[in-house]
């Protein structure tokens, strides 16, 4: 008997409408249940294949809305793995949508290979907005949201994660981090340290019932969480930097160190990187540095 194309909102039961074969990446709630589409109940629920990041984890989600679609893991360990299998169930007509454990797909989780994979089939892709800790994070820190930039995960080890620090402090919009409650601590102390009297906020338990968002500068916020660990993965958000008046003269002599240990693209990237620099313009000085050897 072929299962039933439906689901169940506070115990009233709703059809799902057939889907058109295609890969959908479906945003799911990042906390609270509540924070979920119609649209993305309808297309998990007719869906004929349901990609999960955890499918224990999903299962929560699922089945508080009675939905019964047949479920497969995708993770950093398999995606690549899956995509031949993915590809050729839309091209035999199926819908296949793709969820991470919490928010939207792709950022900080897994299912780019995927994507990219289903795209360069010539088979359809459809996005399914909604929850976003990224987004949700921007919208309440009070922070400018004009412009920003998003960076996922900081480096965990102490040394690569200051390069990675340093690396920003040129930008001048808002930056945006996800971090795992067990080092919050040791970024927020390594950020005040690098970045400098700047405004900041920690957004955490995003949706959930003790949700709350620390506010301060660098420095405040470290010393407010250097006691422990927090719960729950953590955004934190700093406002950009004034902007940096760099010498040529000290880029210059950075960009030639650089350019003694690495090949040319990966001077020039950290380069420009580093000091805010435009990259054509540390390129242009890179080939007139070569020349000159």
């Amino acid at each position: 008997m072929e299962r039933p194309h439906s689901f169940f909102i506070a115990g009233n039961e709703f059809a799902a409408p057939p889907l058109a074969a295609g890969l959908y990446v479906v945003a799911t709630p990042i906390g609270n249940l509540k924070d979920i589409t119609v649209r993305a109940l309808e297309t998990l629920a007719a869906a004929d294949l349901i990609l999960c990041e955890d499918t224990r984890h999903s299962a929560t989600l699922l089945d508080h809305y009675g939905i019964r679609t047949a479920r497969k893991s995708l993770h950093e360990h398999n995606e690549r793995a899956r995509i031949g299998e993915v590809v050729a169930a839309i091209g035999e007509g199926r819908a296949v949508a793709q969820i991470s454990d919490a928010g939207t797909p792709l950022l900080s989780d897994p299912g780019f290979p995927l994507v990219r994979g289903v795209r360069e089939a010539g088979l359809p892709v459809f996005a399914l907005p909604g929850p976003s800790a990224l987004l949700a994070a921007l919208a309440i820190a009070g922070l400018p949201t004009d412009a920003f930039g998003f960076f996922g995960f900081l480096p965990a080890k102490a040394g690569a994660r200051a390069n990675a620090i340093a690396a920003l402090k040129g930008r001048t919009d808002t930056l945006v981090f996800y971090e795992s409650p067990r080092r919050v601590a040791d970024t927020l102390a390594a950020m005040a340290e690098i970045l400098g009297e700047r405004p900041a906020a920690v957004a955490l338990e995003l949706t959930k019932r003790f949700e709350r968002v620390e506010t301060g500068s660098l420095a405040e916020l470290a010393a407010r969480f250097a006691d422990g660990e927090t719960k729950g993965e953590a955004v934190i958000l700093v406002g950009g930097g004034a902007g940096l008046v760099v010498e040529e003269a000290d880029w210059q002599a950075a960009l030639a160190e650089a350019l003694a240990g690495q090949p040319l693209r990966a001077a020039v990237d950290e380069i420009s990187s580093r000091y805010g620099l435009k990259r054509k313009e540390v390129y242009d000085a890179a080939l007139a540095l070569k020349a000159e050897e």
